[in-house]
């Protein structure tokens, strides 16, 4: 399972990357976890490749009558409605959030199961409930930093200011969920644009002959506000 777990990153990375030639290679290597777990079941008398092939066939049938059926759904939202509604109806699920793998990566579990409670219609009515939510939790952490002092936050770990922060992270998802933005393609976008940036700033630096590591932070920022300008 870490194999198939690893290539399917590695094909989300290819595609992100726009690389075609690596895509094509790598769904390769995800194919073939496919088949060789397909292959475990089959030595197992619990299916193969082509029950594999027919059950996703029938559960895109029946979970798009939007698509196969007489069903209307104008709008991503009422699609993914749809779906979670005709998921509880079929599988007979117990509960809203039943069958939610726990080991999903954090930010895709949070909007997984926001969405699960978005179908049931227990979310805010409009993108600025969502805003303002995470602006309250913003002002909880502060409220909370000032308790417990900033410089103390800073050196020792405490269980109220992670509460806090988990909040903020939690709402930020949320927000972005109803924004039809994928946290963690955001997340990772931004950090790579944050990593060209500091790594132009060393270049810059070193192209006159100081070391971005011995800087002040002053002088940093300088470098950096360069670098965005050069990578604008």
């Amino acid at each position: 399972v870490p194999h198939t777990v690893e290539e399917a990153y590695e094909v989300a990375d290819a595609a992100e990357q726009g690389d075609d030639a690596k895509l094509l290679d790598e769904l390769g290597d995800l194919l073939f976890q496919v088949y060789f777990l397909s292959l475990l079941l089959a030595e197992r008398g619990e299916g193969d490749l082509e029950q594999v092939a027919r059950g996703i066939h029938a559960k895109l049938v029946a979970r798009h009558p939007h698509v196969f059926g007489e069903v209307e759904a104008r709008t991503a939202g009422r699609v993914r409605e749809n779906w979670e509604r005709l998921k509880r109806e079929q599988e007979g699920r117990e509960g809203i959030f039943h069958d939610v793998p726990g080991n999903l990566p954090s930010l895709i579990y949070a909007r997984k199961i926001q969405r699960r409670a978005a179908a049931v219609g227990f979310e805010y009515p409009d993108t600025s409930g969502a805003l303002d939510d995470l602006d309250e939790e913003l002002a909880e952490l502060k409220e909370a930093l000032a308790r417990v002092g900033k410089s103390s936050a800073e050196t020792e770990p405490d269980a109220s200011i992670a509460g806090e922060v988990g909040d903020v992270l939690f709402s930020a998802v949320n927000v972005a969920r109803r924004l039809n933005v994928d946290p963690e393609v955001a997340l990772r976008t931004v950090s790579d644009r944050f990593v060209a940036r500091v790594e132009e700033a060393e270049r810059l630096a070193a192209g006159e002959g100081r070391r971005f590591d011995e800087l002040p932070l002053a002088e940093q920022d300088s470098y950096f506000d360069r670098a965005k300008e050069t990578l604008a």
